[in-house]
């Protein structure tokens, strides 16, 4: 029997092309991922851990090691799934109850404003 588990997604249109993205929580490092990843939030794993969907075994020595939270382009889950097993980090879906669809609106509008320049440099 297998096991599927819903992850909190939303979909982003820019222009005509619209791309679907998949939240989750992971310890692998941003080198490690795709070019399409955002994180959404970073900070030790024992904060982040409370954003998965399924409880994750708290273990002392791990617990100030980072993470974060972030969004995955659907066509590029399986090549991080097999990434990150590779890497050993933990890959586990986000809460929908936490990470829903507003949070996830709220936390890639703020990515995107980041990304403003506020002045104009000649």
């Amino acid at each position: 029997m297998s096991h599927t588990s819903i992850t909190p997604t939303i979909a982003v249109a820019i222009g005509r092309q619209t791309r679907l993205y998949h939240a989750f929580v992971t310890t692998a490092p941003p080198e490690a991922d795709g070019p399409s990843t955002v994180t959404l939030y970073a900070a030790t794993l024992v904060d982040v851990a409370a954003l998965a969907a399924d409880p994750i075994p708290y273990e002392s020595h791990r617990a100030k090691s980072a993470a974060r939270l972030v969004l995955i382009e659907s066509t590029e889950l399986a090549w991080h799934r097999a990434k990150y097993r590779e890497g050993h980090y933990l890959f586990a879906p986000a809460d929908p109850g936490l990470v829903g669809l507003n949070t996830l609106q709220s936390w890639l509008w703020q990515r995107f404003q980041a990304f403003i320049p506020t002045e104009v440099y000649a």
